[in-house]
């Protein structure tokens, strides 16, 4: 991965447009930035060999797919070994409700956001899914009132 030092302003500036906007036409793009469009390619191109742009995507609201309740949810391992590490990372992939799961220091295991259609889908995530893992020592939910800032990534 490049290292931020090696990040001139324009690179800096072609990052910034594609988060806001990652189907813009290379035209577009080149002409934004004041760089014809073989070069802006070209650094595009660097930056995704090298890492730093690691993929496209559509954003997706959750919502309009009828999972309009996040719940966020502080999991502890009855021991933090390899194996007991391996077997949960393994049984998150499956469930498709959590969006997304971190491994934590702290007091904490792991940190997962679990995206479901309501308290009722969230229990029946809990009761079907998450506390049947043997590996899960304790649980605890939090449920957020409002997001008060989003972003794809920090902004270069």
């Amino acid at each position: 991965m490049v290292e931020s030092a090696k990040l001139d302003d324009l690179d800096l500036r072609i990052l910034r447009l594609l988060r806001d906007n990652g189907r813009m036409p290379l035209q577009e793009l080149s002409d934004r930035v004041g760089l014809s469009p073989t070069p802006v390619g070209r650094r595009v191109r660097a930056l995704e060999s090298a890492g730093v742009i690691v993929g496209y995507a559509a954003l997706i609201d959750e919502a309009a797919l009828g999972y309009p309740v996040s719940v966020f949810v502080s999991v502890r391992l009855d021991r933090q070994v390899d194996r007991a590490l391996a077997e949960f990372e393994a049984a998150i992939q499956t469930f498709p409700e959590v969006v997304d799961c971190w491994l934590m220091t702290g007091n904490r295991d792991y940190l997962l956001r679990v995206a479901t259609d309501g308290l009722a889908g969230f229990e029946a995530f809990l009761t079907s899914r998450l506390t049947r893992l043997a590996c899960v020592s304790s649980i605890e939910s939090s449920i957020p009132i409002r997001r008060v800032k989003s972003a794809v990534s920090r902004q270069p």
